[in-house]
């Protein structure tokens, strides 16, 4: 699950960020488009196909007919409720995106209709603040993550993303691919390459993963040199994880502590760098993996329990706690250029119509997919 800080104030010279009003549709001769629409928080039933509006098409916007949308596990705490921080209702999920553009507002330069682009989490970033300049725009206190307000999100036929969020596909890369590259792939560069600086011949512990963030750090972390060390409470998953490049698998139940098992493949001395995909659930486990001088990086936090932890846990060990939001415009080209290169292979578990998508969630709370689930809207159920 990855945080977002989304403004309230609507640009002067533009819509607000909701959508058209019907007779604004059909004034304008636009057709409605088919999305999986959230009213109120709850269970996957929630989620239900509608016919809205399109999103309006606001000046710095690329309107994008959406070819798949990944399933996270931040679609899933944000519909139940568990994840409420700048969440608007009724709003359509998803964020990771790809698709063909299909038409740009009147400030969009870097790209025309027919181009073929995946985006980052967010859709809007206001570009000025010292966050967006000097690269870490994931911090943009005006950042608009995408999916968790209005109806403007993955789960559709058609979104709309600002130009800065948008990254153009390079040849090579199919569009099912591309759709995981910010969330599943980027989010798993930055915290591997970027914040933990995991350097050729460290041992990694990579939690969670046989998820759809996991199984991708697996790679990352194995390109970049390292040792790894998976965890995953699912048998089934475990060749899936060892193709992904882990050397040692641990299996071990949401909650159980498998320290004793990590300690025992490092000699006892522990691992440098944990990537924890899992958060509560793994805390002490993963504290007690790491180890002297070991950095811990925090990307994902499937529930909304507290832990509890002395400081003294921290500072007599020499341990770094540090984390991960989501993906930089950046980051998502060069997960991109790895795909295009063969460096990494995107994970896909399945392909469902959007209509599906309270299946796709059940999956999601299941821990049953090895990879990640797309929701393609021109996919019709058979």
């Amino acid at each position: 699950m990855h945080g977002s800080r989304p403004v309230a104030t609507p640009w002067p010279d533009r819509p607000d960020r909701g959508t058209f009003r019907h007779g604004q549709m059909h004034a304008m001769g636009e057709r409605a488009m088919r999305a999986m629409v959230v009213r109120a928080p709850g269970g996957p039933e929630a989620l239900a196909l509608e016919e809205v509006p399109p999103p309006a098409l606001r000046p710095n916007d690329a309107r994008i007919r959406v070819e798949a949308c990944g399933v996270c596990f931040h679609d899933v705490v944000t519909r139940n409720g568990t994840y409420r921080r700048g969440v608007r209702m009724p709003l359509i999920p998803g964020h990771e995106v790809s698709g063909v553009v299909e038409s740009v507002g009147p400030a969009v330069r870097r790209f025309r209709p027919g181009d073929r682009v995946c985006t980052v989490q967010r859709r809007h970033i206001c570009g000025q603040c010292r966050h967006c300049r000097s690269g870490r725009e994931t911090s943009c206190p005006e950042q608009e993550f995408l999916g968790d307000l209005d109806l403007n999100g993955g789960y559709a036929e058609l979104v709309c993303v600002e130009e800065d969020n948008v990254a153009k596909v390079p040849e090579g890369v199919p569009l099912d691919a591309a759709a995981i590259a910010a969330c599943a792939i980027g989010t798993e560069l930055n915290a591997v390459r970027d914040v933990a600086a995991v350097r050729a011949g460290e041992r990694v512990l990579v939690t969670g993963a046989g998820g759809g963030l996991g199984v991708h750090g697996v790679q990352l972390a194995r390109l970049s040199g390292a040792e790894v060390v998976a965890v995953t409470g699912t048998p089934g998953k475990v060749a899936a994880i060892r193709e992904a490049g882990a050397e040692h698998v641990v299996l071990a139940r949401r909650g159980e502590d498998f320290s004793a098992a990590v300690k025992a493949i490092t000699g006892g001395e522990g691992v440098d760098v944990a990537i924890d995909n899992v958060g509560s659930a793994t805390f002490e486990a993963t504290r007690r993996s790491l180890a002297e001088g070991g950095r811990w990086i925090l990307v994902g936090q499937l529930t909304g329990e507290f832990v509890r932890l002395n400081p003294a846990q921290l500072f007599l060990r020499d341990l770094t706690l540090r984390s991960v939001k989501s993906t930089t415009r950046a980051q998502l080209e060069d997960a991109l250029g790895l795909m295009r290169r063969g460096l990494v292979r995107p994970v896909i578990a399945a392909a469902l119509p959007l209509e599906a998508a309270a299946e796709a969630h059940r999956m999601m709370e299941r821990a049953a997919p090895t990879g990640r689930v797309l929701l393609k809207p021109g996919l019709r159920a058979g």
